[in-house]
This record gives structure tokens, C-alpha cells and sequence, in this order.
């Protein structure tokens, strides 16, 4: 007699019920599907289509209207767009709630202070009715400055959450951090009777979507605060309800993956020819527009980072045009600019950096030719710092130059008779950065690039 010895019957696979060419097919088929769907035509129709949206609540609301970038912005026309905020959806991801030290957003203070609130843009994928940035990153922020800047207010000091979002437990372990964010932003000593005089009220934030239904007919602004509209563009959708419609939820989401280049300002600029285009014709359109675009230098002019008087950053196509105004340019590059190198001779320091990650990896064998600016530097010496962009590898290299010759109240460190130098901690770095981006609030330092001025730095 024979045992039989063997496992559990597996369970049936797409393989058993069809044929292995037919499932071939039926993949492909479903993936075509898919692409068509979230085609470069469909997606610019679903941003044109959210846009109108967003300006029927700025129109109700009589509000401005700011971008949370990146995506934001395409949902604004340039010519309605008061700003741009830099909440990022990570610092709202369950258990990783946070105040970003980085990205303090003190510039959405001034449209708030002018107009008494503004409404904040930003959009999210299929699968959820709101991005994380506007049901959990905003919020945090708002509690964090009302508590630091309106302390006898203390009815504005809780944690204001939209509940079908954030359940009551979640909201509660946010809430339980939001002392030690406070303190954490007290340490950047920022100028809190200023930033109170330009905010000038409370805020409190109120979410609206496309897919709830609002009477924005009768809303009414409070004169005791400043009222923060947070809008999320998108409609919610299920995945059956998109497969059978040409809408794309956050259809501007991750641009660099789908928008051939084409970035929002091109798209406004162009959206009646790219409307009508057919899908077939887009590629070429979207090159030619890219092309035509890029012929023109973006040229950021410089800004100063206070409290200093002579220190400012810029990127480099402008560094040709003003480099008469400063006695001194530091510029991140990958080749040297003959026209600076010859004008300014030993007052033209390169450091030898290409975009990027790689070059974020590169300014931390670059940052020691800085040494040499402490025999250069005079207390009436004009310093300009440039990069590409003139927020990443420039905003690094002004860090490094504000942290090992600056003093506190930012001035220049360059004899006996001045402030003992302090010694670099992370408290330090963290307290001269927040200088840079309250001078320059859309400054993006990469994570890399400030690990490598903290390897230099603190060794």
C-alpha cells in the first residue's frame, strides 16, 4: 500500500483560468489601459478642470491664493498666485509628525498678515481624499506659531485636525508633540515681536475638497483671526470610477515622471495650444515650448541673508551681471567662469561642483578652500555665493561661511576686539540656517548637501 505524501492544493493563479499568451495579453492590455489613461492630454485636462475649482473658492473666500509647491502651482494661474509654501506631505506621515526647522514658511505670514488669511493649494493621488501636507503638516505649523507668537491666546492654541481624516487617536499623539516643537522653534531666537506684528492675529485652518459640498456663498471671514483655507484640488476617486473616466486624480503630481519638461508656468502660458493638441502631437509641442523657454536665463538676483549686511546668495547665470557689486563671489560650478575669474582674480573662489546629488557630495571636499576668505574678508567686503539654482549648494556654502565667521547678531568675526567664535554644535548650524531661509524662504538645501557642511563643520 502506497502513502501519499504532499501539501495543501495551491491556490488557483491567473495562469490556471487563462492561457499563458491570453494572460500575456490581458496584462498588456490592462497596462495600455492604464497609460492611456493617465495620458499627458488627460492629465492637463484634469489640471485645467481643478483649477477652476480652486478659483471659485478664491473668488467666495476673497482670499489669494499660494501654492504648495511643487505640485501647487499648477493649479494656479501665475497672474492669481500671491506665493508659495513648502510643507512637505513626510512631515505628516503617521508616527513621523514634525515641525521642519528647514522649511519654516515664515513668507505665507506676510500674505496672511496683508489680507487677513489665504487659501493654500496642493493636490494628492488616488487613494486618499487630502494630502498628508494639508490635513496634518499645516495644522502642526499653525499650532506651533500660535502658541510661540500669541501666547495669552490660548484659544488658539490647540491642534485643529479635518476629523474624517485624522482619527481621534492620531490627532491625539500629534498633539501630545506639539510642546516640544514649540521649543525647538524657540531656539532658533527668531524675531518673534516682528513676526508677530506682520501675522498680526491667530490663524485657524479649514480644509475644503471638490468632493464635499460646500455653501461657499455663505461664508464669513472672523475679524479675530487669520483664516488658513486649506484646499486640496483633486477629487477623490476610486480606482473603478478612474478606469472609465479621462480624469486624473492629482494629475500634476510628480511632474519630472510624465511633463516631458513642461513645468507650470510653460503650461499657463501655453494651455490653450496644449489643450487642443492631439496626444500624438504633444511630445513635439511640449519640446518646442521647453526649448523656447529655456532660452531665456533664469536669473536670480541676489538676496541678503540677515541679520549680516554683507552676505548674499544668488544662482549663477546672474553672478555676469552683478558680479561689479561684490568684492568677493564664491561660486559652485563645474567649470570655472572665465569672465569672473578674470575680473576678480583671487576674489573669485570655484568650487568645482556639478548639480545634484553628486554635487552635494562634492562641496564636501570643496568647503575647505573656504579657509582662505579669513585673510580676504574686510567688515565693509560685498560676498556673493552662487550655485545653479541658487538655493541648494550656495545655500550650503553661506552656511558654512555664516557659522565659522559670524557672530550671533551677525556680524563679521575678523579680530581680537570681536565676539570669541562659538563653537559649531547642530544647535548652531540649525540657528544660522534658519537666518538663510527666513531671507529666502524657497531655498531647498538637499539633505546631502547639509550633511556634507556638517562633516565640515563638526568633522
Amino acid at each position: 500500500m502506497h502513502s501519499i505524501v504532499g501539501s495543501m492544493p495551491r491556490p488557483l493563479q491567473e495562469s490556471d483560468l487563462i492561457f499563458a499568451p491570453a494572460a500575456s495579453s490581458f496584462k498588456t492590455a490592462l497596462g495600455e489601459l492604464k497609460r492611456s489613461h493617465l495620458s499627458i492630454t488627460n492629465r492637463l485636462q484634469s489640471i485645467k478642470q481643478d483649477a477652476e475649482f480652486v478659483l471659485e473658492v478664491s473668488e467666495a473666500y476673497d482670499l489669494p491664493l499660494v501654492a504648495n509647491e511643487r505640485c501647487g502651482s499648477w493649479y494656479i494661474p501665475p497672474d492669481r498666485k500671491a506665493g508659495s509654501a513648502y510643507f512637505k506631505s513626510t512631515d505628516g506621515h503617521f508616527g513621523e509628525w514634525s515641525f521642519s526647522l528647514r522649511r519654516l514658511n515664515l513668507q505665507v505670514l506676510d500674505v496672511l498678515g496683508e489680507y487677513g488669511g489665504c487659501i493654500i493649494v496642493d493636490s494628492t493621488r488616488r487613494g486618499k481624499s487630502m494630502p498628508d501636507a494639508l490635513s496634518k503638516t499645516i495644522p502642526i505649523w499653525i499650532a506651533v506659531l500660535n502658541r510661540l507668537l500669541f501666547p495669552q491666546k490660548s484659544g488658539y492654541h490647540g491642534l485643529h485636525t479635518p476629523p474624517d481624516v485624522v482619527s481621534l487617536s492620531e490627532h491625539a499623539q500629534i498633539e501630545a508633540r506639539i510642546p516640544g516643537f514649540v521649543e525647538s522653534l524657540r531656539g532658533l531666537y527668531l524675531d518673534l515681536e516682528q513676526l508677530r506684528s506682520t501675522l498680526m492675529r491667530p490663524m485657524l485652518p479649514v480644509w475644503i475638497t471638490p468632493g464635499c459640498a460646500h455653501d461657499l456663498s455663505s461664508i464669513a471671514r472672523q475679524p479675530d483671526h487669520s483664516l488658513v483655507v486649506l484646499v486640496t484640488a483633486s477629487n477623490c476617486t476610486s480606482g473603478g470610477s478612474q478606469n472609465v473616466s479621462n480624469y486624473v486624480q492629482g494629475a500634476a503630481d510628480d511632474g519630472e515622471s510624465w511633463a516631458l519638461g513642461l513645468g507650470p508656468s510653460t503650461f499657463w502660458a501655453n494651455n490653450a495650444l496644449l489643450l487642443n493638441a492631439p496626444e500624438s502631437a504633444l511630445p513635439s509641442l511640449i519640446e518646442r515650448i521647453v526649448a523656447g523657454s529655456s532660452k531665456v536665463s533664469s536669473v536670480r538676483l541676489p538676496t541678503l541673508i540677515k541679520p549680516s549686511n554683507n552676505i548674499w546668495i544668488a544662482n549663477n547665470a546672474s553672478a555676469e551681471q552683478v558680479y561689479a557689486e561684490f568684492d568677493i563671489i564664491i561660486c559652485c560650478s563645474v567649470t570655472a567662469d572665465t569672465v569672473l575669474k578674470t575680473a576678480l582674480e583671487s576674489s573669485y573662489i570655484h568650487l568645482a561642483c556639478s548639480n545634484g546629488k553628486n554635487g552635494s557630495r562634492q562641496l564636501r571636499t570643496e568647503l575647505p578652500e573656504l579657509r582662505v576668505l579669513a585673510s580676504k574678508i574686510l567688515q565693509s567686503s560685498r560676498i556673493l555665493v552662487t550655485c545653479e539654482t541658487g538655493k541648494d549648494l550656495a545655500v550650503g556654502v553661506a552656511l558654512a561661511i555664516l557659522c565659522t565667521l559670524y557672530s550671533s547678531d551677525g556680524r563679521l568675526r575678523l579680530d581680537s576686539t570681536d565676539e570669541a567664535p562659538d563653537f559649531v554644535s547642530k544647535t548652531l548650524i540649525k540657528h544660522r540656517l534658519s537666518w538663510i531661509m527666513v531671507s529666502i524662504p524657497d531655498a531647498a538645501p538637499s539633505r546631502a548637501t547639509l550633511q556634507s557642511v556638517n562633516a565640515y563643520l563638526m568633522g
